[in-house]
């Protein structure tokens, strides 16, 4: 934060920061860095502002003097090596002392003087307010320039004066011109900003190819100063260039002092080093007063590189380089010319201690009312000040000049005032007679006696290089009288032993003080003593000096006194008193003389009876609970004097300590039982043994281990229900020694390894009723018994058992058949089976008028048909169904109405099954078996007849009530024929015809022969075999072989005709043919082959070219396959597929309820060789409906649909 500085008005105000824009009686800074070869200092020039004139009221403030360093000339292109001059001090500088850091980093300074500014009188276009950048700021190097060959350069003028920027461009790459813009600072375009004070000018050189362009800034103002910056473009390249400009006013020459002098580092190390103190620096100084450098080290300065400032400050003396830097920071810029004073004061006087001094001022009015001023209060004339005038002068003389009189000094003219610093020399003080070391001893009295070259001066006692303290508690005393000084002590200790000195400014003296002890004399030791626990202790003893104090200690730790122990010491007599002594107090106990290595010791010893302390346990009746498994600590306080011997005890069971699991400590003040894992055998009563030589105590500890309870057995479960059941079980044989506050009871699927928690409330009863089970799933269940300590282990699972419903009633009970001693019954399944299945059927009935229901099938039955027999002819009957499974019986089925029990003539019918409502053909060899059901009450009477005879016996008949069933192991060609099936009952008949063709394989053809043989062609001709196989011949196979090496090869398979030519014969070879024959059961077992071979002769060829008709493949769309009704599943793809035939390629369109599928994303279309398919990606319900596959093209159109359906999986 900036220090605050005054107003003229004597009103405080902020300073403004370094990096603050500048603004009307602104104070502007440059921060500048210099290196040094020991120390690295950075400082900020600090511009003076203008000093406003005041009224009469407010006294002004001093004005110190200012050492200002201005640069020579601007160094373009580098920020790092300015060219500083150092002038001699201004008037009107004023700067308030600031603590600055020190920085680690070698530095440049860049230190230059500025006029103040009375007040701004035009305000430039560039913008007001644009900061100058800080010289000593990073800046990063900029990429290699592409465009710029030569680049603007930093520059400095002073007010009022003109600068040009120059920027130049090679053109020979260039096919137009660059875009050049110039800002001030980062943002500002001064495009914008040309004027009377900016003007911006390019130009082209046609021989050398280069665009130059300028930036004239015409008589420059200080806020034109800043950061300026140049880019050029062309298409995708760029380029930039930073530089400075600084605007500055030639300062004025004030006059010189010695900085030679004035910037010698102090040799003391305080604070304010470094600073520009004259006064201080005057203080410390020698008599002998330094001669006027006959040097200008200003004007060395001034012409010198800023490399080489330490060397010339090392040349001339000048050790504080940083100081003068520092001091150059809180200067101002220089007053413009006064127009109330001719001539202003000096920036600074000095003057010896006591000397006279005159302050002299030129007035350009004499009329002008004229007031002194030091340290801002008024000045009034007395015989210190004394006031004269000459003419257009006022002198101020300062008589018999005292340190208090090195301040700042001031005087107003009117609205102007001019300050000036008066430095005050003070002469040195020698030493006259040095210090005398001493060698004393203790309680004896030191005086340390020097002298001094001048009366009343300041002096320093210090000891060990420490200031000596000596205020009114201080041990230490200090004397003067003239030019004598004295340290006195009055009671010597040997801390006061070491080196003291007496430090004057012109000199130190010091001398060493040796003080010993004296020499030690015990009159009475000390005794060691036996006390009784309670009663009180005194040691005491007698050394001689009486006047030396010391320490006790027990067992080598110091004793402080209290309440309970009292330390006395008179004169010789050293006493320790314990009112009530306690087992602690017991030890050796040491007396230490302060100052001597000689001791006195004595041992005490305190008997007390043993005793145990089973209150400490805070148990009630002394009973200690655990729970099992834990370990078990008991501490138990005991006492006594010697320790006692302690034995733990459990029955007549000793305890050792030396046990792995039980074992027993005794430590100085407790004995311990130790338990590591508790088990319930460790319950118990425990006895404490105490015996020492005092006597011996006994004590008793129960120990109660409680554990969580054991498992429950195995529950039972005694009842099972659709999605419940109902369980029991028997509490745990040990409860863990506190009692069972409730179960909880967990259930899993016998195929799971997860248990579920169903009870989160204890279960109080030994009972429970699982439900929201689910059907058909078997489950086991278990139980926790729970107890003040915890949760048992589980008990064994339950035997598994599945949760079952019984079915619905049979459906659909009707009456099959009736006779005079039996009732037939069918009936359908139950709509509702469930998980359990069906076991069967069980069948009752009751004769009418009773409601006695009897069983009619001990055993169940799986068909939905039953007879029941034994039945009273003519009785009256009601029947019901149960339907059967693993959960009991269902809801009886009852017949509406009874049943007369008398059986009903019904004439014969033949139900002839389709399949031999035609011709019934079997291979030979093949099974026979026809099953020809009929229907007609009484039982039918059934016979066979083949062709009117009976039937072979080879064929097997078996009749039943319902059925006839003929059936041919083998079957043989004799079996074909005409079968007549006749079914009676009493007068009524009713036949049937039933076709049989038992087929085999056919013979080989006969008469084959070579009609023909022309070119390569060869001509056959053959009659149809003589057997046939009892069925129609279906084609011939058609094989040749050569001659050489007679394998044979089909040529022609399935061929219908009896002739064929064959073709492609190879030239020059003899073929052999043969023929197989072939029906429905396949090719003949032998074939004929002919008797001559056909040899194949070379001749003239003569090409034929056929003639061909073009096919004609356009057609209308038709679909091949179509679409197939489908279920989908929700949240899985579903595809629709079917293929359609047409040329031209159709065009194919999908439709869901008639409406297009255009664009729709959850639908993709494919139609590829034919094959369309629609893909529905993951499907919802809202997708389902009727799906149309339309495919156009020129010919026609045609159309296939199908139904979707989207089925939702529900989770359990």
């Amino acid at each position: 934060m900036p220090e605050p500085t005054k107003k003229d008005d004597g009103q405080p105000e902020v300073a403004p920061d370094s990096s603050d824009v500048p603004s009307e009686n602104s104070v502007t800074s440059k921060e500048a860095k210099v290196a040094t070869k020991d120390t690295e200092a950075k400082v900020t020039e600090a511009e003076a502002e203008a000093a406003v004139p005041t009224p009469a009221a407010e006294p002004p403030q001093p004005q110190p003097v200012v050492i200002v360093v201005t640069e020579l000339e601007p160094v373009e292109g580098e920020v790092t090596d300015p060219q500083p001059i150092v002038t001699e001090p201004v008037e009107n500088g004023h700067s308030e002392p600031e603590q600055t850091q020190p920085e680690r980093s070698v530095q440049v300074i860049e230190v230059k003087e500025e006029e103040p500014s009375s007040s701004k009188t035009h305000v430039w276009s560039l913008g007001d307010g644009q900061p100058p950048e800080e010289i000593d700021k990073q800046t990063e190097n900029p990429p290699l320039s592409t465009l710029l060959i030569e680049k603007p350069q930093s520059g400095s003028i002073t007010v009022g004066g003109d600068i040009t920027f120059i920027a130049k461009v090679e053109a020979k790459d260039l096919l137009r011109k660059p875009t050049v813009k110039w800002f001030k600072g980062k943002w500002m375009d001064l495009a914008s900003k040309t004027g009377k004070h900016l003007q911006l000018k390019e130009s082209f050189e046609r021989l050398s190819k280069i665009h130059t362009f300028e930036m004239h800034i015409i008589k420059a103002k200080e806020n034109y100063a800043g950061n300026y910056r140049c880019e050029v473009t062309y298409k995708d390249k760029f380029d930039s260039c930073s530089f400075d400009l600084e605007v500055k006013e030639v300062p004025e020459v004030s006059q010189s002092i010695d900085i030679r002098s004035a910037f010698k580092r102090s040799s003391e190390g305080q604070d304010d080093a470094g600073e520009l103190d004259f006064s201080g620096l005057l203080k410390h100084r020698e008599v002998k007063q330094e001669e006027t450098p006959e040097v200008d080290v200003w004007e060395i300065l001034k012409n010198a590189r800023p490399d080489e400032y330490e060397k010339i400050a090392f040349t001339y003396g000048i050790t504080d380089l940083r100081g003068l830097l520092k001091r150059l920071k809180k200067t101002k810029k220089e007053e413009k010319k006064s127009e109330a004073f001719a001539k202003r004061l000096e920036p600074a006087y000095q003057v010896d201690k006591g000397g006279k001094i005159r302050l002299i001022v030129d007035l350009a009015d004499p009329t002008v009312e004229l007031k002194w001023y030091k340290n801002g209060q008024e000045i009034r004339p007395t015989p210190k000040f004394i006031f004269e005038h000459k003419g257009t002068q006022r002198i101020m003389v300062i008589n018999n000049c005292q340190m208090s009189d090195d301040a700042a000094y001031s005087v107003t003219a009117g609205e102007e005032k001019c300050t000036t610093e008066l430095f005050v020399k003070e002469l040195p003080v020698n030493i006259v007679k040095e210090l005398e070391p001493v060698k004393t001893t203790v309680n004896e009295r030191i005086e340390l006696e020097c002298e001094v070259s001048e009366e009343g001066a300041k002096v320093k006692w210090m000891k060990n290089g420490v200031e000596v303290p000596t205020g009114v508690r201080s041990r230490y005393r200090v004397k003067s009288e003239g030019t004598k000084h004295w340290l006195i002590i009055d009671d010597a200790s040997k801390d006061d032993t070491g080196t003291y000195s007496l430090m004057a400014t012109g000199g130190t003296s010091q001398a060493h003080v040796q003080v010993d002890l004296k020499p030690l004399k015990v009159l009475m030791d000390l005794q060691s003593v036996t006390v009784l626990l309670g009663q009180p202790l005194k040691l005491n003893c007698e050394i001689y000096p009486g006047n030396v104090p010391g320490r006790w200690y027990k067992n080598g730790q110091l004793v402080q006194p209290n309440d309970r122990i009292s330390i006395t010491h008179k004169t010789k007599n050293h006493s320790l008193d314990v009112e009530s002594s306690t087992i602690h107090d017991a030890g050796d106990y040491t007396f230490v003389p302060e100052g001597y290595t000689q001791t006195l010791s004595a041992k005490v010893h305190i008997i007390d009876p043993p005793r145990v302390h089973l209150e400490a346990l805070n148990v009630q009746d002394n009973t200690v609970t655990i729970v099992a498994g834990n370990k078990l600590r008991l501490e138990i306080p005991i006492s006594g004097e010697p320790a006692p011997r302690v034995v733990w005890m459990k029955g007549e069971r000793v305890i050792l300590d030396t046990g792995s699991r039980v074992h027993a400590e005794t430590f100085a003040d407790h004995t311990c039982l130790t338990i590591d894992i508790t088990e319930r055998e460790d319950t118990g009563n425990y006895k404490i043994v105490l015996q020492n030589e005092a006597g011996e105590d006994t004590a008793s500890v129960k120990v109660k281990v409680v554990d969580i309870p054991d498992p429950p057995e195995a529950p039972l479960v005694t009842e099972v229900g659709g999605d419940w059941c109902t369980m029991t079980w028997e509490p745990p044989r040990y409860d863990g020694g506190s009692p069972i506050l409730g179960y909880f009871i967990e259930r899993k699927k016998k195929q799971s390894s997860r248990w579920m928690r169903l009870n989160f409330d204890l279960c109080k009863e030994t009972t429970f009723e699982p439900k929201k089970m689910i059907e058909g799933v078997p489950y086991e269940v278990r139980i926790f018994a729970v107890n003040a300590i915890g949760v048992s282990k589980p008990s064994e699972p339950s035997k598994p058992f599945i949760p079952l419903a019984v079915t619905s009633e049979p459906t659909m009970l009707v009456v099959d058949d009736v006779t005079d001693t039996t009732v037939t019954m069918k009936w359908r399944p139950p709509d509702t089976i469930g998980a359990a299945g069906l076991d069967g059927y069980q069948i009752e009935y009751c004769i009418e008028g009773t409601d006695d229901w009897i069983v009619a099938n001990k055993e169940l039955t799986e068909k939905t048909k039953y007879t029941i027999t034994g039945l009273p002819v003519e009785a009256k009957i009601l029947v019901r169904v149960k339907a059967i499974n693993a959960a009991g019986a269902s809801q009886p089925r009852t017949t509406q109405h009874s049943i007369l029990v008398k059986e009903v003539i019904e004439p014969p019918k033949i139900r002839i099954p389709r399949h031999l409502k035609q011709t019934y053909i079997r291979k030979v060899g093949e099974v026979v078996n026809l099953v020809v059901p009929f229907v007609g009450k009484p039982r039918p009477k059934v016979t066979w007849l083949k062709e009117g005879q009976p039937i072979d016996p080879t064929i097997s008949i078996r009749n039943s009530d319902c059925d006839s069933i003929m059936f041919i192991r083998k079957a043989e060609r004799k079996h074909s024929g005409k079968y007549e099936l006749s079914v009676q009952v009493e007068n009524h008949i009713d036949t049937a015809m039933l076709d049989i063709q038992i087929v085999d394989l056919p013979g080989p053809p006969q008469a084959v022969k070579i009609e023909e043989i022309w070119g390569n062609n060869v001509a056959l001709d053959w009659s149809p075999p003589k057997d046939s196989g009892n069925a129609p011949i279906t084609g011939y196979t058609i094989q040749k072989a050569d001659k050489k090496t007679m394998e044979w090869y089909t040529c022609v398979e399935h061929y219908h005709r009896t002739c064929i030519t064959i073709s492609d014969l190879v030239v020059g070879n003899e073929y052999f043919f043969r023929i197989y024959s072939e029906n429905m059961v396949g090719l003949s077992e032998d074939a004929t082959a002919t008797k001559d071979s056909a040899l194949i002769v070379k001749e003239g060829l003569h090409l034929k070219n056929p003639e061909y008709n073009d096919r004609d493949f356009t057609e209308p769309p038709r679909f091949t396959q179509p679409l197939i009704n489908t279920f989908a599943i929700a949240g899985y793809n579903a595809t629709l597929n079917c293929s359609v035939r047409a040329n031209p390629r159709p065009k194919v369109v999908w439709m869901k309820n008639k409406i297009t599928i255009i664009d729709d994303p959850r639908y993709r279309m494919f139609h590829n060789q034919g094959v369309c398919t629609l893909e529905i990606r993951k499907p919802s319900p809202f997708d389902g409906g009727v799906y149309t596959c339309k495919a156009v093209n020129d010919l026609g159109e045609a159309q296939v649909d199908c139904k979707l359906e989207v089925k939702v999986i529900t989770q359990e």
